[in-house]
């Protein structure tokens, strides 16, 4: 049986989502419902994780898009100079 909630699985349409753990990949895991997921996504990742291990994802994160790391962010009030995603080959922040 999945951890994936059902109506969550199409996030996760790379891995072998029967056998998948959430836990055991959270950088993974949070980085793709921020990038992909909808509202119900974001509160289901809430329960999972707590909210200094989504903050520390988004900060170290370097595959976040700059868009999804710019808005995260913000929303987690997150100083955008302590985001990888938005240093790493896309030049430096101010």
């Amino acid at each position: 049986m999945s951890k994936i909630p059902t109506n969550l699985q199409q996030l996760f349409w790379d891995i072998k989502i029967e056998t998948f753990d959430p836990i055991v990949y959270p950088q993974y895991t949070i980085n793709r419902v921020l990038e992909l997921g909808n509202e119900e996504a974001i509160r289901w990742l809430q329960e999972i994780f707590s909210e200094l291990e989504i903050k520390e994802a988004i900060r170290s994160d370097q595959r976040l898009s700059p868009k999804s790391a710019n808005f995260w962010a913000i929303k987690f009030n997150i100083p955008l100079s302590e985001i990888v995603a938005l240093k790493n080959n896309r030049g430096s922040i101010s």
